[in-house]
């Protein structure tokens, strides 16, 4: 069982990044892009300047994002922050026909059986977000602020597992940075390396 996840592991991880470009810096303007959610509705990220967005790169077949949702750690972070004003956008960059990929029925099926609690969850299956932020892993996290500009970019906490048990001593890099920045201070860790499986382009 043990060798069977590892294999699975090494086969999410593996070949990262083969098309995804560079991200963009933080303290740099946040790209745009326009994209439609799994409801049918366009949504792009300068439609909520203004306010804070979260971008969360997702895969429901990835053990890195297993790990988040399975816990309920991401749903309570979502429920919180959407509770507080802040967009928050899950996008599933995942290609027709490769692992994670969802049409919309399937997208919002998934939502019901997690109960997330996103603001959207985004279909991308041709990758234009995903090449537009240089996302490379699932989950792949950006924290914009409310003057359109990049705070963070990075994993999502400090353990580089697929293990729920590692929530508890983790350091969740994405809520510090909201808590810090919504506090009128500067984010004092804003770019990490992403970990987790490959995004599927």
């Amino acid at each position: 069982m043990k060798s069977k996840l590892l294999v699975s592991l090494l086969s999410c991880v593996a070949s990262t990044a083969l098309f995804a470009a560079e991200s963009p810096a933080v303290g740099t303007t946040a790209p745009d892009f326009s994209v439609t959610d799994s409801k049918g509705k366009t949504q792009s990220v300068s439609q909520y300047k203004g306010k804070y967005v979260v971008l969360e790169w997702f895969n429901p077949e990835c053990p890195f994002v297993k790990k988040h949702y399975g816990s309920g750690n991401m749903q309570k972070l979502q429920e919180e922050f959407t509770g507080k004003g802040v967009v928050w956008l899950s996008i599933d960059s995942s290609a027709a026909g490769k692992e994670g990929h969802l049409t919309a029925e399937q997208a919002n099926q998934k939502m019901t059986e997690w109960k997330t609690k996103q603001t959207a969850l985004l279909l991308d299956p041709n990758g234009k977000a995903g090449q537009t932020y240089g996302a490379k892993n699932t989950p792949h996290m950006f924290v914009i602020n409310p003057e359109g500009k990049i705070i963070y970019e990075g994993a999502i906490d400090s353990k580089a597992s697929a293990n729920p048990a590692d929530l508890a001593n983790s350091t969740n890099y994405v809520k510090v940075a909201l808590e810090e920045s919504m506090g009128g201070k500067p984010v004092t860790t804003a770019t990490t390396k992403p970990y987790g499986c490959s995004v599927k382009y």
